[in-house]
């Protein structure tokens, strides 16, 4: 691993190209966003646009039923923000204490499933122990879930307005008993085009552009193509993965790729090759 200040380990054989990243920045231990920092090992400039804003919800009635671990089978989160909430219900209900005196034990005798390592990280916060961060998707998930699930207890799912059916189907056509909880509802950010606005205004179109959810490319598609006008064609559009690759191509733009899992390390390596010109080494 290198150090938070490290420079490309190597040049490529063309100027530092503009990536644009549609995300809000979240810093690791180095005090940078992984995106950022695995980008610039590539020589790539990266820079982050939020496009999502959240609001919590139903905070009482998830706090009630994350008191109540006897009643379930384990926890699902696949996405940061669910356990956001959980950190909301804990502090807001002043069940911290508990929650490290008994609660949290409760639950670490389940099963407490997880999408994806940023996921993973935060739910181990909490103090819970995770299994399947490595899957990636809902998809895979559900496919792991399915293999080991025996419980008749339903499995506790906080989840957010915009969620996919893929899950739930799943483990209702095999079984699984769920219980769905939304605790937060996606909405667009209000800065949305003013930033898009000041980033072309300031950098011109990129070279790549990066998706992090169906929503996000909801939101943010339009201001884009106004923007981008002629030169759209010239963007290499990225994913992070399967679902926002395939909402890229029910808009009819081209995805050039596709992160092979939703890691800062996997889509730098995806967005470096799609932009690699052919004969450069």
């Amino acid at each position: 691993m290198f150090p938070c200040s490290v420079t490309a380990p190597y040049k490529d054989c063309q100027a530092i190209m503009k990536v644009l990243l549609l995300k809000d920045a979240k810093e690791d231990d180095c005090g940078q966003d992984p995106y950022i920092r695995e980008l610039g090992l590539y020589g790539l400039e990266a820079t982050l646009i939020p496009v999502l804003s959240f609001e919590f919800l139903s905070l009482p009635s998830f706090s009630e039923k994350l008191s109540h671990p006897e009643d379930y089978g384990g926890l699902i989160f696949t996405s940061p923000r669910a356990v956001e909430a959980a950190q909301l219900c804990l502090e807001k209900n002043n069940k911290t204490e508990v929650w490290e005196r008994s609660l949290k034990e409760k639950w670490n005798a389940k099963s407490v499933y997880v999408v994806g390592n940023a996921t993973a990280s935060l739910v181990s916060k909490i103090g819970l122990d995770t299994e399947g961060e490595t899957c990636g998707n809902a998809e895979k998930l559900a496919e792991y879930i399915c293999s080991r699930e025996s419980s008749a207890l339903p499995l506790l799912f906080p989840c957010g307005n915009l969620k996919r059916e893929i899950l739930p189907k799943a483990l209702k056509d095999k079984g699984i008993a769920m219980e769905s909880v939304t605790v937060y509802q996606t909405i667009p950010h209000p800065g949305i085009q003013g930033n898009l606005n000041s980033y072309y205004s300031q950098q011109g179109v990129p070279a790549s552009i990066t998706f992090f959810s169906p929503s996000g490319l909801t939101y943010s598609l339009k201001h884009i193509q106004e923007l981008s006008g002629d030169n759209i064609d010239q963007i290499k559009f990225a994913a992070i993965g399967p679902t926002t690759a395939r909402a890229l191509a029910a808009q009819g733009l081209p995805v050039s790729c596709t992160a092979e899992s939703p890691t800062p390390q996997a889509l730098a390596t995806g967005i470096r090759k799609a932009l690699q010109p052919h004969g450069c080494c």
